[in-house]
């Protein structure tokens, strides 16, 4: 897909009249008749780097420029810039600085009426405001995703939360989930058919997630592990939430038996320094556990594991599962979330209940002593990938949503002229 070119706005977007295309295209033959590229708002609590901020990269980077136009807007600040988040994306900032609560719906309102979008696709609690904010600023069409949960969110939500969720689902164009899981979930705190949900899986770029033996002793080579250790790897922001302590601790009982056995998990997060001390203390695990911290080539990265495990606590629509199994690991992973849904369970990797060690670690035996399992499940792990969860299905389901609320309200066609009537 052609990625869209697109600036950085700046200055004050609740001031003033409508804003001019940046795009700078003339009038002219539009596909499906559209006078412009329809203007797409997408309303986020903050820029950052997980998994909503990476599926909402993908929409931006993915569809094409002449029939969408995006404009990111975060709600509170945060210390990653626009550009590290993604270069050349349009950034409008309506959060008050250093704000510690914030009631944004009047200044999203007056932000909606300067840029006149066709759409605002709002995501997860913390926009939520912004339907609200575009009914009062007459938006033609009002989309709203959840896209995972909070620890919090274990023993159901506030009773506040769910009023205003079920109020905003009322007043959405539609409302959208990335999993099956999360669609029952929602439906039932907020009290809505879940049919009227509909599920938008994310998807993975089948091209930079794929096998390259070439890289693996690369890699490894880069961190000190050898080049016959069979590694067991994660990647995630390291939180309670994901909770690779079971990931640590499966590995802890499963050394003494894999003498060749490494770890290699790949994030940042508040649980580093305390993940670090743990190996650290640990006599079985000394010297075979390495913590990359951030880094950059998560491809290349996976090409060194031999087995991919995700111990999360709770999950949506894991973006780093997806892409393990693109890049042909066996997966080991939680039966939480949408889990289930990707992973094929005995067919490209096993599921196991949260914080089980036991579990987790007879089903790592299995794969670390049967090669031609990994390989089998590998394998099929990347044919998945590729059938059920590839970037070009992700792109086009919501392709085919947006243009579709858009043809059936006519007034969103006028706004892609960006006047006002």
């Amino acid at each position: 897909m052609t990625r869209s070119a697109l600036s950085v706005a700046t200055g004050d977007p609740t001031r003033g009249g409508c804003v001019s295309p940046s795009s700078g295209k003339a009038e002219g033959s539009q596909p499906y008749g559209l006078p412009r590229p329809l203007r797409i708002m997408h309303v986020l609590d903050r820029l950052d780097l997980g998994g909503t901020e990476k599926a909402v990269m993908k929409l931006v980077r993915g569809l094409e420029p002449e029939l969408f136009e995006h404009y990111i807007c975060p709600l509170r600040t945060t210390a990653v810039t626009p550009g590290e988040w993604a270069s050349g994306v349009t950034v409008l900032h309506v959060g008050r600085e250093g704000a510690a609560f914030q009631f944004n719906v009047l200044r999203l309102a007056r932000a909606m009426r300067k840029l006149c979008p066709a759409i605002v696709h709002s995501r997860n609690w913390g926009g939520i405001e912004a339907i609200v904010a575009a009914r009062l600023a007459g938006i033609p069409v009002a989309i709203h995703s959840e896209h995972g949960y909070e620890l919090e969110m274990t023993s159901g939500l506030p009773l506040r939360r769910r009023l205003i969720r079920h109020v905003v689902y009322r007043a959405a164009s539609a409302v959208a989930v990335v999993t099956n899981d999360l669609r029952n979930y929602h439906a039932a705190q907020a009290w809505w058919e879940p049919d009227a949900i509909k599920v938008l899986y994310n998807g993975v770029d089948g091209q930079e997630f794929c096998p390259h033996p070439e890289v693996r002793d690369g890699v490894r080579r880069k961190y000190g592990i050898p080049s016959d250790a069979l590694v067991l790897g994660s990647v995630g922001r390291l939180t309670i939430l994901k909770d690779f302590s079971t990931l640590l601790k499966a590995a802890e009982a499963l050394a003494p038996e894999a003498p060749n056995l490494r770890v290699l998990l790949v994030g940042a997060g508040p649980e580093l320094a305390r993940l670090q001390s743990y190996a650290t203390n640990s006599s079985p695990l000394a010297g075979r556990v390495t913590f990359t911290g951030a880094a950059e080539g998560v491809a290349d990265l996976l090409n060194a594991m031999d087995i991919f495990v995700l111990p999360t606590l709770m999950e949506g629509m894991s973006n780093t599962l997806l892409e393990a199994l693109a890049v042909g690991l066996p997966a080991v992973a939680t039966r939480v979330g949408g889990n289930p849904e990707v992973v094929a369970e005995g067919e490209c990797g096993y599921l196991f209940a949260p914080q089980d060690v036991p579990e987790l670690v007879s089903q790592l035996r299995t794969l670390l002593r049967d090669s031609r399992r990994r390989a089998d499940f590998g394998k099929a792990a990347r044919e998945r990938a590729l059938q059920n969860f590839s970037l070009e299905q992700m792109l086009r389901r919501y392709r085919d949503l947006y243009l579709d609320l858009a043809m059936r309200r006519p007034a969103a066609l006028a706004a892609t002229a960006y006047v006002r009537n």
